[in-house]
């Protein structure tokens, strides 16, 4: 059977968007159920595609799964947990503090690290009754905590008395200020985490560096924390032999090329390869074959899908954007989605059609940006650091929040400062230096800053001139940006997705959380197509086809201007790369 060990009551199943870890943890569930356990399935993902792929409308309470005896489902809603408790935080200063003071704590309590707390606060009400799940011999969670969130939690502070003394600086922290008597709960919780007896985590990683590399991140976060009864799940691998296709030769030497490459510590541990299934993973049938995939393979394979009425490729898009002749491009969307790249294509054709362009990244390794750096003229590159960024904003923050705080706190604000919003508001920072020079130019920003930071920012500095008549420390480039970006003839904004279930959901929810910075999305970016791509491979053909719907809701319902990119055999790296992604239409008839 190709799935992961599931021996343990406990399964969390983690992984970055898109690597299938909902699939894989259904596909379980499923293979448990028929071998006559009884199973339940929690997904606290806010983006969560549960129903999707089980076929049935799920609530807050276990559902039977049609057609699966034995097998039980329920999607808790984070959002709406974060709500109420937001609600529960705020309503006390309501008519005593001022407006702009309210909006601040609102927004305080509106990123991703809320809904992080709010949805481990979910696992643990599961993991803590044992007579909530004393029905089931397996729960099943998809979508684990983080690392960062685990630390958190269990830091032997008092969480009220550091929060009350807490004056500065981007926070997580504010979620956590409510909850001081979950703390023996949490606790209990983590400890069974770490108990290979009762649990085993998953780590779910498509064949592909990137999604590698977050793994083993993850692995090292949960192996501090005494985490470490861990099983790698590499889900999606591809292979080929004496084919005639380039498409397929260079997806699965991309495959072998990744893992060959795949960090040590996450190379030793138990493993299993779920093969490459063409036709997706929604429904009980489709779920089935995750454990036998050899029956994907029977039966008459269909030809070349239809590829009529496609969005264009990325050319005319850019073409769009030229005439504006300066202003800023943002690429967002999720990590593995080709945002670098597609970033670093629009620059250089930018600056190939006559305009001066910078493209600024954040790719720590910056491969992109090094292979076209001082090739092109009119393009320049500059590569924000993110470590120095986050060294530079920590020591700024405890100088001025730490300064007062006894040592538990102090190690508090250290945790806090190590989140990924610590991250996200150095580098908008960093941003805000370099977008200046869309006055005279084009400007290109890549992993640009969510529509939750730049609120944040915003309520801060409205809290800072009404509470404390001051401008506050938000240096002046920031306090420019932020109307500048809410300007639709200066900025650009272009969602980076790929045609899937999972990346497709999560950046629609993006969208929504930029509109709610008053930001428009200018146009989707639908990357790695394979119906566009002119593979003749069976298999790969059969992928195409899943693909159709996705583009549809794109280019129909969620985005203005669409476009659309191929999967290429050439990987677009380098300047001769980055110009057949923006070149490759043809491959569309």
């Amino acid at each position: 059977m190709a799935l992961p060990n599931t021996q343990t009551r406990y399964l969390f199943f983690t992984g970055k968007g898109g690597v299938g870890k909902t699939s894989l943890s259904c596909a379980s569930g499923l293979a448990l159920a028929e071998a006559g356990k009884k199973v339940l399935i929690v997904s606290t993902d806010p983006a969560s595609n549960l129903d999707e792929v089980l076929g049935v409308g799920l609530s807050q309470t276990p559902t039977a799964i049609p057609g699966a005896a034995g097998l039980f489902a329920l999607n808790i809603d984070p959002e709406a947990s974060a709500q109420a408790y937001r609600e529960r935080m705020v309503a006390p200063y309501r008519g005593i503090l001022p407006v702009a003071a309210i909006q601040s704590m609102e927004e305080q309590f509106s990123g991703a690290c809320t809904v992080e707390i709010a949805a481990f606060d979910e696992f643990s009400k599961l993991l803590g009754d044992p007579a909530a799940t004393a029905g089931f011999d397996h729960v099943i969670f998809d979508t684990a905590p983080t690392g960062h969130t685990l630390r958190l939690l269990t830091l032997p502070t008092a969480w009220n008395e550091f929060i009350d003394s807490s004056t500065g600086g981007a926070s997580c922290l504010g979620p956590l200020a409510g909850l001081e008597k979950q703390k023996a709960l949490y606790a209990a919780t983590v400890a069974r985490l770490a108990n290979p007896a009762e649990t085993t985590v998953i780590l779910v990683s498509r064949p592909e560096t990137a999604s590698l590399r977050e793994a083993e991140r993850t692995r090292g976060e949960l192996s501090e924390l005494g985490v470490v009864n861990l099983h790698l799940a590499i889900n999606g691998l591809f292979k080929t032999t004496g084919s005639s296709d380039d498409i397929a030769n260079a997806m699965a030497r991309r495959a072998r090329t990744a893992l060959d490459a795949m960090p040590e510590g996450l190379a030793s541990l138990p493993a299993t390869t779920i093969p490459f299934l063409p036709r997706g993973t929604v429904g009980l049938d489709a779920l089935g074959l995750m454990a036998h995939p050899e029956a994907a393979l029977t039966g008459a394979l269909p030809g070349q899908p239809e590829t009529t009425d496609l969005p264009p490729g990325l050319a005319s898009l850019i073409d769009d954007i030229a005439q504006a002749g300066h202003g800023v491009i943002m690429t967002m969307g999720k990590g593995g989605v080709g945002k670098t790249t597609v970033a670093a294509a629009i620059a250089l054709a930018l600056a190939q059609r006559g305009g001066k362009v910078v493209l600024s990244t954040t790719d720590p390794a910056a491969h992109v940006a090094a292979t076209i750096d001082g090739v092109v003229p009119g393009l320049t590159v500059t590569r924000i650091d993110p470590e120095r960024e986050v060294t530079e904003y920590t020591q700024d923050v405890l100088e001025k929040a730490g300064k007062s705080l006894d040592a538990g706190g102090r190690a508090m604000l250290e945790e806090d400062l190590r989140s990924p919003c610590t991250e996200e508001i150095a580098v908008f920072r960093a941003f805000a230096r370099t977008v200046d020079a869309g006055k005279d130019g084009f400007v290109v920003l890549d992993t640009a800053p969510t529509g939750h930071t730049i609120l944040l920012l915003d309520a801060a500095e409205a809290y800072h001139r009404e509470v404390m008549r001051t401008q506050g420390d938000m240096p002046e480039a920031v306090r420019q940006l932020l109307p500048r970006l809410r300007d639709k003839s200066y900025t650009h904004v272009v969602i980076v997705t790929l045609p899937e279930a999972t990346p497709v959901h999560e950046a629609e929810r993006l969208q929504a959380d930029l509109a709610r910075a008053g930001i428009a999305t200018y146009a989707w970016v639908i990357n790695q197509s394979l119906l566009a791509s002119g593979t003749t491979d069976p298999l790969l053909c059969q992928r195409g086809a899943y693909e159709i719907p996705f583009i549809r809701h794109v280019a129909d319902t969620l985005g203005q201007r669409t476009a659309l990119i191929p999967w290429l055999a050439e990987a677009p790296v380098g300047q001769h790369g980055l110009e057949q992604l923006v070149r490759q239409e043809h491959l569309l008839i």
